[in-house]
């Protein structure tokens, strides 16, 4: 889906979380997310519950005809279905009918409402993911088309199936962590003294637009990297582009405007995943965004057209209560962002 096309879904002055969720009980953690995210409530992750249920181990759920196991560094992949499938497949079950049963008694069955789904992106896939042998599955170019072809497949089918549960448009978000890492060389391979080569940018944005062009629905592309690989992801099919305000450099600004220049929208992860020493405002975490809007020259209806509005990642490891507040000062902003951005005034 172009950029254009996924405008017509994606909107700005919304709050959405990242992905990941505290504790281990779906149906809560559901009703959490249509109820406090009514303009984007998303399927969360639930990572508490161990194998399986974390951003990797979820993939090998969705994946069509590959599958993972596990060693003591992660997973790897399996010749044939196993437990570490089984338990993917069967977790990601549960959370989809705790989904279903929230959006049913929240009465959004069939409202054309929007929900939004989280993956591993194929670059974070196959830089995590082992082969067989103990490579990265990101050191074999048959094997990295593989999988990427694959999560393309599974991805549609999720999307497809889910949209049809619950009568809902979809926006599906690919989580590259690894992104950075896969671009600079970084990645350690079998060894403290082995490493992966840097894959050139040329090649892991076809591995990423093979993703994203599979799709029938807008793809958002997030990165909790230390210093997101921005100018990468602008050259990207991707209709919108999530990061933690709080890892941009000055040297990233440019970068910044460039990615609205394209048309693309921003999911602006705002509020910290760890309670301040001292209480705060939806005030102190929309002043930065604001100010970042007009040091870049934008209208601050971009506010409003553009961005969404997300607490930053790692929120799975936030207490309950303060991943609660984390939401609830998302949705303020995003709030102040739709309704009113050019009268907002900071001392």
């Amino acid at each position: 889906m172009s950029v254009d096309e996924g405008a017509a879904v994606l909107r700005g002055g919304v709050a959405t979380g990242v992905g990941s969720w505290p504790g281990t009980d779906p149906r809560e953690a559901a009703a959490t997310m249509v109820g406090e995210l009514g303009g984007l409530p998303h399927l969360v992750e639930l990572p508490a519950r161990g194998t399986g249920s974390d951003l990797i181990g979820r993939a090998s759920a969705l994946l069509v005809d590959l599958r993972f196991d596990t060693t003591t560094r992660g997973y790897r992949l399996a010749a044939r279905p196993g437990a570490v499938s089984r338990r993917a497949r069967d977790l990601l079950r549960t959370d989809l009918d705790a989904l279903e049963e929230a959006w049913e008694t929240a009465g959004l069955g069939d409202s054309g409402r929007v929900v939004k789904l989280q993956a591993a992106g194929p670059l974070t896939l196959a830089a995590q993911v082992e082969l067989p042998g103990g490579h990265r599955v990101l050191t074999d170019s048959g094997a990295l088309r593989d999988l990427s072809e694959s999560l393309a497949e599974g991805l549609a089918r999720h999307a497809a199936e889910v949209g049809k549960r619950l009568g809902a448009k979809v926006v599906l978000q690919l989580d590259e962590p690894s992104l950075t890492a896969v671009l600079d060389g970084s990645l350690r391979g079998t060894s403290l003294l082995d490493t992966v080569r840097a894959l050139p940018e040329p090649e892991a944005l076809a591995v990423l637009d093979t993703v994203i062009t599979a799709q029938s629905e807008p793809v958002l592309v997030h990165s909790c990297a230390d210093r997101p690989a921005l100018a990468f992801l602008r050259a990207s099919a991707a209709a919108a582009v999530g990061f933690d305000l709080a890892t941009i450099a000055t040297a990233d600004l440019d970068w910044i405007g460039e990615l609205l220049d394209t048309g693309k929208h921003l999911a602006l992860g705002l509020i910290p995943t760890t309670a301040p020493a001292a209480p705060i405002t939806w005030r102190d975490v929309a002043e930065p965004a604001v100010r970042l809007i007009d040091r870049l020259g934008f209208p601050r209806r971009t506010l409003a057209d553009r961005i969404l509005v997300t607490p930053a990642c790692g929120l799975a490891g936030a207490p309950l209560a303060w991943a609660r507040r984390a939401l609830a000062l998302a949705n303020d902003v995003a709030h102040a962002f739709a309704d009113e951005p050019e009268s907002l005034t900071f001392e």
